[in-house]
């Protein structure tokens, strides 16, 4: 490690880049705009980046349900917005997993900081995609299909999809290409039930095939989907689940949302540095963000 500090970054760099992506965020384009660090090396460092306020609505950005609040302020002519951070815990390490530039040995190591960064940023990404509640411009539809035996949660069913799909066409500027539409799993299983209708097409749905399009959606299954109470309010991310709470399915338009990847950074301490335990230690710190660009475009069945 010490020795080859540059190839360990660049290669958990380029893990977390094609490693555990969603591929709902798939396609996708990076904002084209420079990233700034502020506060190097402290504990309020941050990554920000600056958008034309004609390309991006903040009204989004501003509620209680993602943190920390991405909006920070205005400039003249463009809205700054700070990206999500993101640190896994401390890997000790002996002298001997160290030396040498092995990507094997590179993978083996790192491979629970980058699981854990992708799983984190895809979970707070959907949740900060979703709707916060009904409206016009950002449709939540409770399901209307009967409760499996022994549950009083409605399932999803074929119909509901129709009509999400008419409230989605009720917005003013949305085309009816380019429509997402993240199923949790218990809404995925529901599908699954209806073979007549769609059952087949999610069966042989696999990884690196094409998603299938049902109802003008492109269909696809993720299980760190936010909670929403029964009325149809987004929780805050990362809140407890109460018996009531339901899991959403969430749905958007691709052009309408913006992603950003931030600066990558590795900590690393020297087992020479640390008589006591006389081990290396190593962590990582990442920066991401995925936003509307308005409040609008958007929407959940829950």
């Amino acid at each position: 490690m010490e020795n080859f500090p540059e190839v360990w970054l660049n290669r958990v760099i380029q893990n977390l880049s094609n490693q555990n992506v969603a591929p709902w965020l798939d396609g996708i384009a990076e904002l084209d705009t420079e990233v700034i660090e502020v506060g190097s090396g402290d504990a309020s460092e941050s990554n920000i980046i600056h958008i034309p306020r004609t390309n991006f609505n903040p009204e989004v950005l501003i509620n209680n349900t993602a943190y920390p609040i991405a909006l920070q302020g205005y400039t003249d002519d463009s809205v700054i917005v700070q990206l999500d951070k993101y640190q896994t815990k401390v890997t000790t390490l002996s002298d001997d997993q160290t030396i040498g530039a092995s990507y094997d040995k590179i993978d083996v190591v790192t491979k629970g900081h980058t699981r854990s960064i992708t799983t984190k940023k895809n979970q707070k990404a959907i949740h900060s995609i979703a709707p916060q509640s009904n409206t016009v411009a950002t449709p939540v539809l409770i399901a209307t299909g009967a409760p499996l035996a022994g549950s009083t949660v409605p399932t999803l069913v074929y119909e509901d999809l129709v009509t999400f799909k008419g409230m989605l066409d009720d917005i003013e500027g949305i085309s009816d290409d380019e429509r997402r539409l993240v199923l949790c799993t218990r809404h995925w299983n529901d599908l699954l039930r209806d073979r007549k209708n769609f059952g087949d097409q999610l069966v042989n749905y696999n990884t690196g095939k094409p998603a299938p399009l049902i109802a003008g959606f492109e269909i696809f299954q993720y299980g760190g989907n936010p909670l929403y109470t029964d009325a149809g309010v987004k929780k805050a991310f990362g809140a407890t689940k109460n018996s009531t709470d339901r899991q959403a399915s969430v749905a958007f338009w691709k052009p309408g949302i913006a992603k950003k990847t931030g600066l990558t950074k590795q900590y690393f301490a020297k087992a020479e540095n640390d008589p006591e335990t006389q081990t290396n230690k190593l962590n990582y710190r990442h920066y991401f963000i995925a936003v509307p660009f308005q409040n609008m475009f958007i929407g959940a069945i829950v």
